[in-house]
């Protein structure tokens, strides 16, 4: 981290010497003593390219206000001196304090417009990125004729350079592969060169087929101007842009910006206590389920967890150094114990290591919560009252099974928290077609219980909304299904689902525009762990190098038998530690949290798109202002102070070799405060 705070302050030293102007240096005109005002946001100049979209997605994420101008648009402004900088309060302005273009000259060279844009970079410090370009002497890099290469980079492993690490890229722990999900398809390609005077390479792999390493990321300084060139094509899902983003950003905004971001990683184990039915492998159904014919379930063994498992699953947790959240059933746990003379060792088990995890109420026995379903026809649909109105879960009923639920834990001692709760099914919101609108009286229930977070399923809600004065934490659903126990059982049903028709196949996926068919099903002595594994650890860690919040969530019946769930958690956890230096941790939050910073994040992208936040920095001083009780995010470097009326007070959390916050001005000031280092 030290290292890292020392860059940036060496960074300004060097830009002045170069004869850039920085927000503390002096701006043509302006008085000897009067530094220019840098405005916090970020001038997006967009052709279209997946590059350039890839980093303003990465801006919006992080919550950084951006303008884009769209060059396929006619009516677009024009880039001048006056679009880029003004004056406020005869004070110089700089109303960008960055710029991301699609190349390093998309205006074309010598033209008014990129003119005026170099100008104004050059005047104010401003930074550049080249989102994608090739490998050429006007960005600081030999022709690829000259000892580099360009080609596809598809499995081939880069790393960052002493002097990335020293920097902006410091929080990845060095080498990191290019992604390589389908062999027979180009998914990026890339100019490696070396480099010329006045070029830094922070990211390089060695020259294919020849010597030494080239550039694939670097900063190009000259001209009194600073940029920094990519020369790799990427888009905003992929692995190789996700890990050099917020690299990419904190270089832009030289670690000062509105915004922060943290990954996190959150797993949900529905079901606990409870029993889940079991997939028939010649059935290719559930037995029990109302669509499932020819099978009532009786006779069949259903999967839940053993006290070993139990014990395992803690033991997991101790080793790995990650916690896991128990989304409990108690009345179904209670029935089980009443079917099985009296005892329960799953149960005793888990309640002797129940400080070990976090626990979340998912009402007593599962019911729907939603309309009564009507099971007569499939698919189900919902029953209806006398004068033709839908027939709902009551208020009390749904009461109940939440009350009950949590005062069994506090009567065993669980560390729960009222204000959290999971639904069976996520029942009770609406579940398209059968019931396109909430249950009525879910609000009021939610409400008689002190719930304040209620989960939803992301693949069907991505978006946070309220239920009355409850809020919904939308939930990734993990590909590993709540009816399976056992490696093969999950490789039948994966091919059930994903092999088409003609592989014996359900040929959902033939039908389905968003999905795939499988080239052959899977082998069922293999598929899981050669296919099914890396394939959704892949998909969830994209989701935490996306900064993305949301939990994921699966079912206790993915830690019994063959214990399906850890080696998924595994690869993401292993992935992740490999890649990230120990500045950057995978945080582990819980429920209502996630659920606090999805809304703040939602507040604060209303704010910005209402236009109610300022935000500038003169010389060492940032100074914003937002509508009253808005949480503020704010990255800033090491050293970074927050003033008060009485003085200053250390500003933010580290991460990732810089301070970070939510907050909101000090007592008896109407806008934050900040000294930089």
């Amino acid at each position: 981290m030290a290292q890292r705070a020392r860059r940036w302050r060496n960074t300004a030293a060097a830009v002045t010497a170069t004869g850039m102007i920085t927000a503390g240096a002096v701006a043509p005109g302006a008085a000897a003593a009067e530094a220019p005002r840098i405005d916090l946001k970020v001038l997006v100049v967009d052709n279209g390219d997946s590059s350039v979209r890839a980093v303003a997605a990465q801006l919006k994420s992080t919550g950084i206000p951006y303008t884009t101008v769209d060059l396929n648009d006619t009516g677009r402004p024009k880039i001048t001196e006056s679009f880029l900088s003004d004056t406020v309060n005869g004070r110089p302005r700089a109303r960008y304090q960055g710029v991301v273009l699609p190349n390093e000259s998309p205006f074309g060279a010598g033209s008014a417009e990129q003119t005026a844009l170099e100008t104004y970079e050059r005047t104010y410090g401003i930074p550049q990125v080249d989102a994608y370009t090739w490998a050429h002497p006007e960005v600081g890099l030999d022709y690829t004729s000259e000892g580099g290469w360009a080609g596809t980079l598809d499995g081939r492993e880069a790393s960052v350079t002493a002097a990335g690490k020293a920097g902006w890229f410091g929080y990845l722990d060095g080498a990191f592969r290019f992604e390589d999900n389908a062999p027979d398809v180009q998914e990026s390609y890339g100019y490696v060169a070396r480099p010329r005077t006045g070029f830094t390479s922070y990211v390089d792999i060695p020259v294919p087929g020849g010597t030494g390493r080239g550039s694939l990321v670097g900063e190009y300084a000259h001209d009194g101007r600073r940029e920094l060139v990519v020369t790799f094509a990427y888009n905003g899902n992929q692995q190789q842009f996700r890990l050099l983003a917020r690299g990419i950003v904190e270089w832009l905004t030289q670690g000062v910006h509105l915004g922060q971001t943290r990954n996190s990683f959150a797993v949900h184990i529905d079901d606990v206590f409870a029993p889940d039915s079991r997939w028939d492998t010649e059935r290719n159904c559930t037995p029990g389920d109302f669509d499932c014919a020819g099978g009532d379930g009786e006779g069949t063994t259903p999967i839940r967890m053993t006290a070993d498992d139990a014990a395992y699953a803690a033991q997991w947790q101790r080793e790995h150094g990650f916690t896991m959240d128990m989304v409990y059933n108690a009345g179904s746990g209670e029935a089980w114990k009443a079917e099985h003379g009296g005892t329960d060792a799953l149960t005793d088990r888990l309640l002797a290591d129940k400080a070990q995890y976090r626990w979340v109420n998912h009402t007593y026995t599962h019911p729907f919560l939603g309309c009564v379903q009507d099971t007569s026809t499939v698919p189900w649909s919902c029953a209806k009252n006398t004068d033709g109105s839908t027939k709902y879960m009551s208020r009390a009923e749904i009461a109940a099974q939440i009350r009950d639920n949590h005062d069994w834990a506090v009567a065993k001692g669980l560390p729960v928290d009222r204000t959290e709760l999971v639904t069976g099914e996520h029942s009770g919101l609406k579940t398209l077609p059968q019931q396109p609108a909430d249950n009525p009286n879910l609000a009021g229930a939610l409400a008689d219980t002190g719930v304040k977070w209620i989960a939803s399923d992301n693949s069907r809600e991505p978006e946070q909304r309220p239920i009355g004065t409850a809020l919904t934490v939308p939930r990734h659903p993990m590909n590993v299904y709540y009816n399976v126990g056992t490696a093969a059982e999950m490789a039948d049903e994966y091919n059930w689902v994903y092999a088409s028709r003609a592989d014996g196949g359900s040929g959902v996926c033939e039908d389905n525009p968003t999905s795939t068919c499988l080239d052959e099903p899977l082998d069922p002595d293999t598929g899981y762990a050669e296919h099914i594994v890396p394939q959704e650890a892949r998909t969830a860690l994209g989701h935490v190098l996306a900064g993305d919040p949301r939990p994921h969530y699966a079912h206790q019946s993915n830690l019994a038998e063959d214990r399906l769930l850890y080696p998924v958690m595994e690869r993401v956890l292993d992935d992740y530690r490999a890649l990230f230096a120990d500045d950057t941790p995978l945080e582990n939050p819980r429920h209502s949290a996630i659920g606090t910073e999805v809304r703040r994040r939602a507040a604060w992208q209303t704010a910005l798109a209402n236009g109610s936040v300022t935000a500038y920095r003169i010389g060492g001083t940032v100074t914003v202002t937002a509508p009253s009780g808005t949480q503020i995010p704010v990255t800033a470097p090491e050293g970074t102070k927050k003033e008060t009326l009485l003085g200053a007070t250390e500003f933010g959390t580290p991460y990732a070799g810089a301070r970070s916050a939510w907050t909101t001005p000090a007592a008896l000031q109407s806008a934050l405060t900040l000294k930089l280092p």
